[in-house]
């Protein structure tokens, strides 16, 4: 099972020494850097001395990144990190690919990287209300957070289909991991799955599905996939892989 701990973006590309010796190219490495074939930059810890607060809203990519950058950048200040969903930052991308994917190995982090540098991370609360005048966040527990600076990065609500039917329970939209789980919960053999457009995300999750169930319809408003943004070209070779997979276009 391909591991999504470590994606391009918050962990630095890993460097090695190379050198060339009598036209052999020789690269030197300490083994545990090759085993985790990763790098993470330098991190500073909180200092409980020092008075000011960051509360982060928004528990995707972005709000990991923001809490990374600033322990990296220095600061030593108290952290907090509001995640609406009940699990660490996770690579939401992947929801559409492989929706089977254990949570754990999604995860960009562990609750022990959290602890080591001292990010508060509040699982399965959501901030409900932003006060600017006072300074503070309210939560879905009842809570209350007093901060010096805010960064929102709540990401955007998936939309559905203004038609009659939209709102059944089998119409689902890909934007979270438990919408992944419920949908790969429902694939079976006799089961038959409209996609609703063909963008790399409808795409990828047609894709999952076509070994899956009976019968795979992918439902586009355009002659071809990504004819405006790659091409004729392009769309049309997409087009002829899907189709040759057992995919159906309306």
């Amino acid at each position: 099972m391909t591991h999504f701990n470590s994606p391009s973006g918050l962990d630095s590309l890993p460097c090695y020494k190379v050198t060339i010796e009598n036209n052999n190219v020789r690269v030197r490495a300490r083994r545990s850097d090759l085993e985790a074939n990763k790098r993470v930059k330098p991190m500073v810890k909180q200092n409980t001395r020092e008075a000011q607060s960051i509360v982060v809203i928004g528990g995707g990519p972005a709000g990991a990144t923001c809490v990374e950058a600033l322990r990296q950048e220095g600061y030593t200040g108290r952290l907090t990190l509001v995640a609406k969903e009940n699990y660490l930052p996770y690579a939401r991308v992947i929801v559409s690919k492989l929706m089977n994917i254990e949570i754990e190995k999604a995860q960009f982090r562990d609750d022990k990287f959290y602890k080591e540098y001292n990010i508060d991370v509040l699982k399965g609360t959501e901030a409900t209300g932003v006060n600017t005048s006072t300074n503070t966040v309210t939560l879905s527990n009842g809570n209350t957070l007093q901060y010096d600076k805010l960064f929102i990065a709540t990401g955007c609500k998936a939309r559905k289909l203004n038609i009659p039917g939209a709102d059944l329970k089998n119409v689902i939209v890909l934007r979270d991991y438990e919408h992944a789980v419920y949908t790969s919960s429902q694939l079976a053999e006799d089961k038959e799955v409209v996609v609703q457009g063909s963008s790399f995300i409808a795409l990828e999750a047609a894709n999952y599905c076509l070994d899956k169930v009976k019968k795979v319809t992918v439902v586009q408003r355009d002659t071809l996939p990504f004819r405006v943004s790659l091409g004729e070209d392009v769309g049309a070779a997409f087009m002829k892989l899907f189709k040759d997979k057992g995919a159906f276009y309306q």
